[in-house]
C-alpha cells in the first residue's frame, strides 16, 4: 500500500523526466570553474534540483487540477481521478520545498539570498496559460534557472556564461513545450487557454519550435566561445544540433504522430548528450594539465 502510493506520487510528478534538466544542471556546474565539482557539491545540487522539480510539478497539479479533469488527455492523472487527495499534494509540495531549501543552504551563501527567484516562477507558471500564450517561454525560463543555479552554488557568483547557458535551455524548453501543447490545440482553444499552437495554428507553431530550437545552438557555441573551450564541447553542441534537427523532422503540421518520441525520447538524448561531452571537455582538460 506504502509502495504503490508512493509510486503514485513519483507518477503524479514525472520523476523520470528528471533526466530532462538534471544534465543541465550538472552542465552548469562543471562549467563553473571548469573542472569537475566536489561530490558534495553534485550531491546537494541534486537534492536541489529534486527538491524543486517536484515542488514545481505539485503545485502545477494542484493549480491545474480542473483543467486535468475536463481535459481526456489529462483526466486520468492522480488527483482529477481522486487517487490522491489536494490536502496530500500540498504537504508533498511543502516538503518537497523544505527539501530543496536544506539542499540551498548547503551550497553557496548566495543560493540563500537567491531561492526566491527559484521558487516564485514555479507557482507563477500554472496560471500564465490563462491569459497568454508566453507561457512556454516562463517554462523555458524555470527550467533555465538549473544552469545558472548551479553555477552559483559552485562560484558564489553570477556571471554572463550561465546566464547564456539559461537561456539556451529556456529556447530548448520553450520549444518543445511548443510541440507538446500541439495534442491540446483544440481543448485549449474550447476552454479559452493560451498556447501558441491554439493561437497560431500547428504549421506557425513549428516554424516557433524550429526558430527557438537554432537559437539553442546559437547560444551554447557562444557559452563555448567565451569559456574558450575546445573540441570535445563543439563536437557535443555540433551533435546536439542534428538531434534537434532530426526531433523536428518528425513532427509535421499534418502528421504528428511521432509527437511523443520528439518530446520524451530526443530531449532525455540530447541533455544528457550534453552533459557527457561537457563532462568529456572538463575531464580531458584536468588530464592535460596534470
Amino acid at each position: 500500500m506504502v509502495l504503490s502510493k508512493i509510486a503514485t506520487y513519483l507518477e503524479m510528478i514525472k520523476f523520470q523526466h528528471s533526466i530532462f534538466a538534471l544534465p543541465f544542471a550538472y552542465l552548469g556546474a562543471f562549467l563553473a570553474e571548469k573542472r569537475v565539482p566536489s561530490l558534495a557539491a553534485l550531491f546537494w545540487i541534486t537534492v536541489a534540483m529534486v527538491g524543486a522539480r517536484s515542488f514545481a510539478m505539485a503545485v502545477n497539479r494542484i493549480i491545474d487540477k480542473e483543467i486535468d479533469r475536463r481535459n481526456p488527455r489529462t483526466a486520468n492523472r492522480a488527483l482529477p481521478k481522486g487517487q490522491l487527495s489536494v490536502s496530500g499534494v500540498l504537504v508533498f509540495s511543502l516538503a518537497s520545498l523544505v527539501v530543496f531549501l536544506i539542499a540551498v543552504f548547503h551550497l553557496a551563501p548566495l543560493c540563500r539570498y537567491l531561492w526566491p527567484f527559484v521558487v516564485i516562477p514555479f507557482v507563477i507558471y500554472p496560471y500564465t496559460k490563462r491569459f497568454t500564450w508566453l507561457s512556454h517561454f516562463l517554462l523555458g525560463a524555470c527550467l533555465g534557472l538549473a544552469p545558472v543555479g548551479a553555477w552559483v552554488a559552485i562560484t558564489n557568483t553570477l556571471a554572463v556564461e550561465p546566464l547564456l547557458l539559461g537561456a539556451a535551455v529556456m529556447c530548448w524548453v520553450a520549444g518543445f513545450d511548443i510541440f507538446y501543447a500541439i495534442q491540446d490545440v483544440d481543448f485549449d482553444r474550447a476552454h479559452g487557454l493560451r498556447s501558441i499552437p491554439a493561437a497560431f495554428g500547428i504549421r506557425i507553431s513549428l516554424v516557433f519550435t524550429k526558430t527557438l530550437h537554432f537559437f539553442v545552438i546559437v547560444l551554447l557555441a557562444w557559452v563555448g566561445l567565451r569559456l574558450d573551450l575546445g573540441f570535445i564541447y563543439f563536437t557535443g553542441v555540433f551533435i546536439a544540433g542534428v538531434l534537434l534537427i532530426y526531433e523536428n523532422s518528425i513532427v509535421k503540421a499534418d502528421d504528428v504522430s511521432r509527437l511523443n518520441v520528439a518530446f520524451f525520447t530526443m530531449n532525455g538524448v540530447i541533455s544528457v548528450v550534453m552533459f557527457l561531452f561537457v563532462a568529456g571537455e572538463i575531464l580531458f582538460r584536468g588530464a592535460n594539465s596534470v
